[in-house]
């Protein structure tokens, strides 16, 4: 018993030591930090947040202000809750921001070589450049347009022939499978869905990664907790990375012998082999030994995961809320179909070409973005010391900006919890009401972040998530079915947690074929 007495004396001295050494810290630095709630010793506000981290930050902004700081454990986070704000940190000091979030889980999962997640330095920039000659670029993503169509096409098909039978349709798997097929025809030259088995693994793994990517892990931020797996998040890490890797392996080491057999069969020895997909070109880089970035398999299957995980996962999203929007507003999916009828008729099927005529359209996707954006917290970490609005700023502490927040914020938006495209076209006149952009220059919209650590593949979902979404609408209507396969008229709108905000449950319906979808579908 005394025993017990003095470890239970020692531990309420030292918690009463943090938490005295907590509120000396708060009253001296009061005037130069931002305000923000008081946190609890050692785990900081790790309380006062729920696995959607992006709605905790609102609350929190709503009572504390644009800009507030908290403590995740040991480590300190500026919140960002206005495009104002905002600003101040992601242009007037983007390159001071230019560093992105590091985990365990990334490591594990990224073979500790992420293009998304490296430092801002030499293989950053050498990555970021290659990508945008051989894969995001202007001139490659227009090269792929006939893939995306024809991917496009065969996934209407698809869904043509199950909603001739009344069959229900899973449209949250569906859209995966087609932005899965886009990415990787882009990347390998092939289509994930021709092995079925492999496709679903690997659809499985991507959601699995952007999930795991967006929970807080304890071990990160609390140094004596570094050698502890408290959450199991490196256990579930190593299960992903291992299951990820065998079916990358085996796509890498099948086109490494088709790469050698034609070699052999044109009995060239490769530097005039010209580069059939992304991954003949990394091959390229790889065995070039004046390449001024030495890369290794690790580094490819790394850039594969983040190429992966954006460009499937993060589109299909943005195209489901968009379709589950259209749903619970009929009278914006009917003036859509409307536009699209007159723009592009009924006798084809709806392109990308068409899109600049597709004004409405183009604002559908815009109030999508700004209530459910693709990434609702762009995460930066300091590398250098700053002064934003008179607040001083250290080095190394992590500025969360909420933009899933700013998207709601009335100071900029008027009813912003409605879905109304009209706030970026006005239809009597066919003039936009605003010329704010989704491309990061306006920061009361900024989907796919800012600056130089701004989404690489912006240009390309820029082009994917209207054309798809276009067509959809063009060739169905949707009956809702709930998680009991009965017709409603109640759409679920709960978001589950994860670097991403996919919806809780998949999207399940029963499609209509409209009147001019058998005509259309039958020229495609």
């Amino acid at each position: 018993m005394e025993l017990s007495s003095i470890v239970i004396s020692v531990i309420f001295l030292l918690l009463t030591t943090l938490l005295l050494k907590s509120i000396v810290s708060i009253k001296n630095q009061r005037g130069r930090n931002p305000p923000g709630p008081l946190g609890l010793p050692i785990i900081g506000h790790f309380h006062l947040l729920s696995a959607t981290l992006h709605h905790s930050l609102h609350e929190l902004s709503c009572r504390y202000g644009p800009l507030f700081q908290i403590r995740l454990g040991s480590m300190p986070c500026f919140v960002a809750s206005t495009s104002e704000v905002a600003r101040a940190f992601l242009k007037k000091n983007e390159l001071k921001f230019s560093s992105r979030e590091d985990s365990s889980a990334i490591r594990i999962l990224s073979y500790d070589s992420s293009f998304a997640f490296a430092p801002y330095g030499h293989y950053w920039k050498f990555m970021k450049k290659l990508l945008t000659s051989e894969l995001l670029g202007a001139r490659t993503i227009n090269r792929f347009r006939p893939v995306r169509a024809l991917e496009t096409q065969r996934q209407l098909k698809h869904l043509m022939n199950g909603a001739k039978i009344g069959e229900t349709v899973n449209l949250t798997a569906e859209l995966l499978t087609l932005t899965n097929n886009v990415i990787s025809q882009m990347m390998l030259g092939k289509r994930f869905s021709e092995n079925e088995e492999s496709a679903k693994a690997m659809r499985t793994v991507i959601r699995e990664v952007t999930q795991i990517f967006g929970e807080f892990n304890i071990s990160d931020v609390l140094w004596f907790c570094r050698n502890w797996d408290l959450q199991g998040i490196e256990k579930r890490s190593h299960d992903i990375h291992k299951r990820y890797d065998e079916l990358l392996e085996k796509i890498i080491t099948d086109r490494e012998l088709q790469r050698r057999c034609k070699k052999m069969e044109t009995n060239l020895e490769g530097d005039s082999d010209e580069a059939e997909s992304l991954l003949d070109i990394l091959f390229d880089v790889m065995e070039n030994e004046n390449s001024e970035v030495k890369l290794t398999r690790q580094h490819i299957k790394a850039l594969f995961l983040d190429l992966l995980t954006a460009g499937t996962d993060s589109t299909a999203i943005s195209i489901e809320w968009a379709l589950v929007e259209l749903i619970r507003n009929p009278n914006v999916l009917k003036k859509a179909q409307e536009e699209i009828n007159k723009v592009v008729g009924s006798n084809r099927l709806v392109e990308e070409t068409d899109a600049p005529n597709l004004p409405y359209m183009h604002a559908i996707v815009k109030e999508t973005f700004r209530l459910h954006p693709p990434i609702p917290i762009v995460i930066r970490r300091s590398v250098e010391e700053c002064t934003v609005d008179g607040y001083h700023i250290p080095t190394d502490v992590l500025l969360l900006t909420n933009v899933w927040s700013i998207g709601r914020n009335p100071n900029i938006w008027s009813s912003p919890l409605e879905f109304t495209p009209e706030r970026f076209f006005e239809p009597t006149t066919g003039e936009k009401q605003s010329s704010i952009d989704v491309r990061g220059e306006h920061f009361e919209l900024l989907p796919f972040g800012t600056g130089r650590r701004g989404c690489p593949g912006m240009s390309l979902a820029i082009q994917e998530v209207p054309a798809v979404l276009a067509a959809l609408i063009q060739c169905f209507d949707f009956v809702l079915l709930d998680l009991h396969g009965q017709k409603t008229n109640v759409v679920d709108m709960t978001e589950r947690p994860g670097i991403t905000a996919p919806r809780a449950h998949d999207l399940v319906c029963i499609l209509v074929p409209r009147n001019v979808a058998p005509t259309i579908l039958s020229y495609s």
